[in-house]
């Protein structure tokens, strides 16, 4: 039996996140009364012109410096032609010979991966190479039911890029890689929401296979309707198998268009897939092209940090791991938080406080389903309480239990610390007067110090916590033992 070669393209599609639609001044909502946010415009009424959405333009051509694509001194709008329910202009406005941005990649971050395939990624660094990056409109939304369908144009003409990768991805991991990564970038540089939940960011995926040794690419099938990163490797694995079944029974893969039905988790066909041809593109005679130069020049200073480029930072700066690095620029709101803490106190090691908020504090977040923006505890907070315990004055497992108070009652730690009564005791001449009554009620254990076992040391340390019910400050009875031991 022969076998096979994976290739995969993606044409992931992003809403932006502007405050009105791309060629009209309707409001973009999410979750607002169907069909309320609509105007002769967006529903393609006779006699009405578009206007172009600025902010969509230069949201785009953001998100192409961020991805190292280039953009063309002109472009322009053209017509793609072909009817659908939710399509009330019976023709979508888009870009075809013309895009804003040319080019560019995708880096895959090692993080992004599937967490079962971060131990084995096939090809570690890869960049996605992208074709194009182009500005469109979005279309309505269809709800269907046994026996009718209800339609919503509210999203109607809501500003959509469209970023096209090359078939340069091998496996259904590397296209969540893809996609995870892609994510990270459009929310760092605030140019969508990127909510595949939502429907604000949703892929359609290119599939082929090939013998081994033929160089051509086998026939391109594509896969809609898939909405969750899960449900795209689980569509990914289920074609692959179906189209290499039909190649090893001799059979011939038609260009189609599948549609995946994640319940009973398998593809279904939709149609025979079109080509450009088929769409009688020609170019929008109520749109005017645009020159770049100017526009370009306006978003280059706007191109923000990257998550590799912060991931990086923060082992260089604040000395994290790289595996605590990357959890921390996962998200832009993460690690915005991380370094607020950071900040609130630049005497506190910024690696302890990355421990506490990967630790602690996002598993805290995890078990009560809340988001950072619901968190009951500040960036400050936290950073005063890891001083605390890094100044001696509670221990660790004290601050554990000092912390899960704070999330529970929002209470700043100095408060709680002081209510259970954990404030250490660091008195000097109280400390040394403990550790001589258990120096001398233990010869035994000092004649094992003095013999070379200084692990023994830690029984003293243990007994003096215990005689002063947890208050001593572990680090100044160890080094007042050692003193007293040693010499």
């Amino acid at each position: 039996m022969p076998k096979y070669i994976l290739t995969i393209g993606l044409e992931v599609h992003a809403q932006l996140t502007t405050r009105s639609k791309m060629f009209c001044a309707c409001p973009v909502e999410y979750g607002a009364e169907p069909n309320t946010h609509t105007c002769p415009t967006c529903m393609g009424l006779p006699g009405a012109l578009p206007v172009l959405n600025q902010a969509a333009i230069e949201k785009t051509i953001l998100t192409g410096l961020m991805l190292g694509c280039e953009t063309p001194p002109v472009v322009n709008w053209d017509r793609k032609n072909y009817f659908y329910p939710d399509m009330p202009k019976n023709y979508q406005i888009t870009q075809m010979p013309f895009p804003l941005c040319l080019g560019g990649g995708v880096p895959l971050y090692d993080y992004a991966y599937p967490k079962d395939a971060q131990k084995s990624i096939a090809n570690p660094g890869k960049v996605v190479k992208l074709t194009r990056i182009h500005l469109e409109e979005d279309v309505g939304k269809s709800t269907h039911y046994d026996k009718f369908s209800a339609l919503d144009f509210n999203r109607a003409g809501t500003p959509l890029m469209e970023i096209v990768s090359e078939p340069d991805l091998d496996s259904a991991e590397e296209v969540v890689a893809y996609l995870g990564s892609l994510r990270q970038i459009l929310i760092y540089g605030g140019v969508s929401d990127a909510d595949m939940e939502k429907g604000n960011m949703r892929c359609d995926v290119n599939i082929s296979l090939r013998p081994e040794g033929q160089k051509e690419l086998g026939t391109k099938i594509e896969l809609k309707n898939i909405n969750s990163m899960s449900a795209i490797r689980r569509a990914i694995k289920f074609e692959a198998e179906r189209q290499a079944d039909i190649l090893d029974a001799g059979g011939k893969l038609e260009q189609s268009t599948l549609r995946w039905d994640d319940d009973r988790g398998e593809t279904t066909l939709m149609r025979s897939k079109e080509d450009a041809h088929d769409y009688r593109y020609f170019p929008d005679p109520d749109l005017l092209p645009v020159r770049t130069a100017d526009l370009v020049a306006k978003m280059r200073s706007q191109v923000p940090e990257l998550p590799h480029e912060k991931r990086a930072r923060f082992e260089k700066d604040y000395g994290c791991s790289a595996y605590d690095a990357s959890v921390l620029a996962s998200e832009k709101e993460l690690a915005l938080w991380y370094e607020a803490a950071v900040a609130a106190d630049t005497k506190v090691p910024a690696k302890k406080i990355a421990n506490w908020v990967i630790n602690d504090l996002l598993g805290a977040l995890n078990d009560r389903s809340l988001t950072l923006a619901d968190c009951p505890v500040k960036p400050e907070a936290l950073s005063a309480l890891v001083a605390t315990i890094e100044g001696g004055k509670i221990s660790n497992n004290q601050g554990k239990e000092v912390f899960v108070e704070m999330f529970e009652t929002g209470k700043p730690a100095a408060e709680i610390i002081k209510a259970k009564g954990f404030e250490q005791v660091s008195d000097t001449g109280a400390l040394e007067a403990i550790v001589e009554q258990i120096l001398a009620a233990n010869p035994d254990k000092v004649a094992e110090v003095k013999g070379g076992n200084e692990k023994a040391m830690n029984w003293f340390t243990g007994q003096a916590m215990k005689a002063s019910q947890g208050k001593a400050n572990p680090k100044m009875v160890t080094e007042i033992v050692r003193k007293k031991v040693l010499g």
